[in-house]
């Protein structure tokens, strides 16, 4: 854990509320969070809500000092689980004390920074990676032959029900059919749609 002790951190605190949001993927951070006392959940919201939990942290902890390390967006939402005592460095002096360490200390920090941030961007990916099968699945489960033996799907479910039953949200499941669109594994419009390449979805789906 990087000591908040490198750092001349403000005297204030911030208190935030359980259920607040502290920080949304792919924010591009203009202060760094350090958790004073408090739980604080990663993962990916969807619809408002934390539908995907990649971990937990609980203070005193950096919430955010890989992505202010390497100078990129946050990769996870983080949502506060309990109330949360917090206090917020500009990440302009977030970077003034890094400069002050030695550079065999900071390279090990960037070091375990890109670790850190690899392991949530693949968690991210391996949670669209189960949606986009979970969808796939659905929709070979559904297929029937048109007249022309070409595979189709009726939706007769609002897509709201239908994202309710794999599990996912709404959002998602709209986000997911946009990517087989792009692809070019479903197209259609309105309530049907066909399935131009269903040996693609088995592919994606795991058959």
């Amino acid at each position: 854990m990087l000591p908040s002790t490198l750092f001349s951190l403000p005297a204030e605190t911030e208190v935030i509320a359980p259920g607040e949001v502290l920080r949304r993927r792919n924010e591009v951070l203009t202060s760094v969070l350090h958790l004073e006392s408090g739980r604080v959940l990663r993962g990916v919201l969807d619809d408002g809500f934390l539908r995907h939990q990649l971990g937990a942290v609980e203070g005193p902890f950096w919430l955010d000092a890989a992505s202010a390390l390497m100078g990129l967006p946050f990769p996870v939402d983080m949502v506060a689980d309990t109330r949360l005592q917090v206090r917020r460095l500009p990440i302009e002096a977030f970077r003034c004390s890094l400069a002050a360490m030695p550079p065999g200390a900071r390279g090990l920090l960037l070091d375990m920074a890109q670790g850190y941030r690899q392991q949530s961007e693949l968690a991210v990916s391996r949670l669209a990676q189960d949606a986009e099968s979970r969808c796939a699945q659905w929709l070979l489960k559904h297929a029937e032959s048109d007249q022309t033996g070409a595979m189709q799907v009726t939706l007769h479910q609002r897509k709201r029900l239908i994202a309710a039953q794999l599990g996912i949200a709404p959002e998602t499941f709209s986000r997911v059919l946009r990517h087989l669109r792009e692809l070019g594994l479903i197209h259609g419009t309105g309530n049907v749609l066909n399935l131009p390449q269903p040996r693609a979805l088995q592919s994606m789906a795991g058959c």
